[in-house]
Order: structure tokens, then C-alpha cells, then sequence
């Protein structure tokens, strides 16, 4: 998988319906383990609550589990994963925490809670896709330092170190896509003197 959404950002957001409160907290996950964990502390942090509601999916394994966590079937996991699901966002966990309020909310009245409580955490910390980019580093003169450092986001790469020694060397990531191109660029802006060294790869925020 090239690109994938998620959401990076770690927070929680509140309504209340019908007495009832509902909190809803997001968390970036990257494993099944660590999506216990976090799953565990919310659990101890919010002991007190009436259900602690959760859905998470991960890119490892393919993996989409949820509960219902004492609500009636099908009225509360199902629809915060749902919230997951249908952006196809992923390495991510979904808990809804309600404080039940004295009022019932009636099979579809709990649907329509647990949905709006985890898209209020998903909508309020935001959605991003995340690219596979080529890891890569050029070294180059003080005297090309200039050129080279301004070719890089010229096609779309972003600087993420720059260690000025001896000579200079730039560390970057683009889209493996166009390393070619950057590097024939490269070539044409330094007569042949510098060329490109991909090192690894790694998923960056597009």
C-alpha cells in the first residue's frame, strides 16, 4: 500500500444527549499491542463511566476489531468503527466513553451518538494521507549549496537536514516517482559533479 489516511493528531472532543455524555478520543496506533495499551489507559482514566465503547483499525494485518462494551448489539462499536471504515482510515483507535444520563436513547438514538461522538474526534483532529517517499541524501560544495538546495523542492521533495562540513550535505524525501528526474536534474545543475543516494524509505504526511 502506497498511501494510506489516519490521523495523527491525539484528542478528545464531548457532547451531551440527553444527559448522557459522550467522549470521544482519538489516537494515532501503529500495532495491535499499542492499541491496547492506549485502549487500557482511557479504560482506567474514564473507570467511572457507564461504557467505554471502541473500534481501531490497523495497516498490520489488515486488522478492524470493535465492542459494543455492554450496549446493545450492534448500536455502538459497529458505528464508530463505520467512522473508520468508510474514509478507509487506518492505524488509528476510536473510543467512545458515555457517562449514561438517566435517559434512554433507544436502539437508533445510541447509533446516531456513538457515529456523531467518534466523527467529532476524527473531524476535529483531522485526516491525512500518508506517502511511501524515497529517504535519500545528496553532498555537495558550498559554491552548488545554493542550487542544489533549491532543485530539491523544486520537484517536490522536502529538506529534512542540512549538515554543513567539509561540504554540504542535504537530507531529503520526495516521491520515488520523480527521483529520476531530480536526479538527471541534479546531473544538469552540477555539470555531473553530485548525484542522489536513496538510504530508505519511510511514510511522510503528503
Amino acid at each position: 500500500m502506497k498511501d494510506y489516511k489516519t490521523v495523527i493528531q491525539d484528542l478528545s472532543t464531548e457532547f451531551v444527549e440527553k444527559r448522557s455524555r459522550f467522549i470521544g478520543t482519538v489516537r494515532h496506533v501503529e500495532s495491535e499491542d499499542e492499541a491496547l495499551r492506549c485502549l487500557a489507559e482511557l479504560k482506567s482514566q474514564y473507570w467511572d463511566a457507564t461504557h467505554n465503547v471502541y473500534a481501531y483499525a490497523l495497516r498490520e494485518g489488515q486488522l478492524r476489531r470493535f465492542s459494543d462494551d455492554g450496549e446493545p448489539q450492534g448500536t455502538a462499536g459497529k458505528p464508530v468503527l463505520e467512522v473508520l471504515s468508510k474514509p478507509d482510515i487506518t492505524d488509528c483507535l476510536l473510543v467512545v466513553t458515555r457517562y449514561f444520563g438517566g435517559v434512554l436513547l433507544g436502539a437508533g438514538g445510541l447509533v446516531r451518538a456513538y457515529s456523531k461522538s467518534a466523527s467529532m474526534a476524527v473531524a476535529e483532529a483531522g485526516v491525512v494521507t500518508m506517502s511511501l517517499c524515497a529517504c535519500c541524501r545528496v553532498t555537495c560544495t558550498y559554491n552548488q549549496y545554493g542550487r542544489v538546495s533549491a532543485l530539491i523542492p523544486e520537484c517536490d521533495g522536502v529538506i529534512d537536514d542540512t549538515a554543513f562540513l567539509e561540504n554540504v550535505s542535504l537530507t531529503f524525501h520526495m516521491d520515488e516517482a520523480v527521483l529520476d528526474y531530480f536526479a538527471k536534474r541534479l546531473a544538469d545543475a552540477t555539470s555531473g559533479a553530485c548525484s542522489v543516494e536513496k538510504f530508505s524509505e519511510a511514510y511522510y504526511k503528503k
